[in-house]
């Protein structure tokens, strides 16, 4: 039957991801996609107009499932929370690679469409507005001091999340990994320091 979709997108996309996480937007070739897709090149071409269009599906995907995860982790207090979701993060060679599309995606923007760009920056936004979301929470029920500045918090602590999905490709390891959350973690508002 010809016309006939012959492919699953949910496979074809997690697939994408996992080129452009590994590689990045720039470093990805059609060669690289479509081995790793399975598609034809003509395929690709029909379905996803072409690599970026190919690129910001994968990257809406991802972002809803990083997000997705970021509002899963549970604590018993929003700093318990906030520890947990740093910790959730580091990379599970089993699982996951290190890094995270959104901040490499980031990081190589001046190669990306203006769409692609809009949507990284908007994954960036989704992130930092899960934890800008839990510290206004957290300042509602007096977990954290009513002056501490919560958008600046979300910021710092979206970098901390950054630095422990990221710096492993550095060659940071997982006792390293851990010191560094402990360190984050002795920053939080009202944390008595020595």
């Amino acid at each position: 039957m010809s016309g006939k979709q012959q492919y699953d997108d949910e496979s074809v996309i997690a697939a994408a991801i996992a080129v452009f996480w590994r590689n990045g937007y720039a470093s990805s070739a059609i060669s690289d996609l479509t081995e790793a897709t399975g598609l034809s090149r003509s395929s690709l071409y029909q379905r996803f107009r072409d690599k970026d269009g190919l690129f910001q599906e994968a990257l809406v995907a991802y972002t809803e499932q990083i997000v997705a995860v970021m509002r899963s982790v549970k604590g018993e207090t929003a700093r318990g929370r906030l520890e947990a979701l740093l910790r959730e993060f580091r990379p599970d060679p089993s699982s996951r690679p290190p890094g995270c599309l959104i901040a490499r995606s980031c990081v190589e923007i001046s190669a990306l469409s203006d769409e692609g760009r809009r949507l990284a920056l908007e994954g960036a936004e989704r992130q930092r507005g899960v934890l800008e979301t839990m510290f206004r929470e957290a300042q509602s029920a007096g977990q954290l001091p009513a002056d501490t500045d919560v958008a600046a918090l979300a910021w710092h602590y979206l970098g901390a999340l950054y630095a422990v999905l990221n710096l492993p490709q550095a060659g940071i390891g997982p006792e390293m990994l851990d010191r560094m959350i402990e360190i984050a973690m002795s920053h939080w508002p009202g944390s008595s320091r020595s």
